[in-house]
């Protein structure tokens, strides 16, 4: 009896872990593709002024018309309809988009590659 006390205890300490992560599955699915934070990329896309040109899921005062909405953006087959949507090509296209695509409206903000990772991580949860 001891011993099947001690499984299920050990069972629903196990389970307990297993449910506490990030608290949702979508931010920490989306870290671990992006291997960044998805609650600093929050805060960096409004330093960033994202919102001033996209609207933007979860981002308070983001619902500009200027760029594309960037809602569902996690399962778009394409980021600024030149490049596969991967976590690579969206850090890529977040630190240098003039460097991608010569033609783009949107600008060089000097995001550095750590800040392009937190910021992809949380566009990764906008599905």
């Amino acid at each position: 009896m001891s011993a099947m006390r001690t499984t299920a205890g050990l069972a629903i300490a196990l389970c307990a872990l297993a449910a506490c992560g990030t608290g949702n599955s979508d931010e920490y699915d989306a870290a671990t593709i992006a291997h960044g934070s998805p609650h600093r990329g929050h805060d960096l896309i409004m330093q960033y002024g994202c919102g001033s040109c996209h609207s933007i899921p979860g981002i308070p005062g983001a619902v500009a018309t200027v760029a594309p909405p960037l809602a569902g953006i996690a399962q778009r087959s394409y980021i600024g309809g030149v490049l596969t949507n991967t976590p690579d090509h969206l850090r890529e296209w977040i630190m240098d988009p003039p460097k991608v695509d010569s033609n783009t409206a949107m600008p060089n903000l000097g995001v550095s590659a750590q800040d392009a990772r937190d910021i992809s991580a949380y566009l990764y949860t906008l599905r």
